[in-house]
């Protein structure tokens, strides 16, 4: 039985076999969306500024040896 998956573009259920040349999207298409949604930066991971970095000098107390 071959696994079935969302399209991550469309949604449509996509058979997630080597048949399917554009897995995991439904087609070429939905392919060049997620490409330029990439290009254009619309995903992002969010990152946390730590409040006080070790290694930055101007605001680091300094070092006792």
């Amino acid at each position: 039985m071959a696994t079935v998956v969302n399209c991550p573009t469309c949604a449509t259920k996509v058979e997630w076999s080597e048949k399917n040349k554009y897995r995991p999207f439904c087609s070429e298409r939905c392919k060049q969306i997620d490409l330029g949604a990439w290009a254009e930066e619309k995903y992002t991971i969010p990152a946390v500024t730590p409040l006080d970095d070790p290694d930055d000098e101007e605001t680091s107390p300094p070092r006792q040896y």
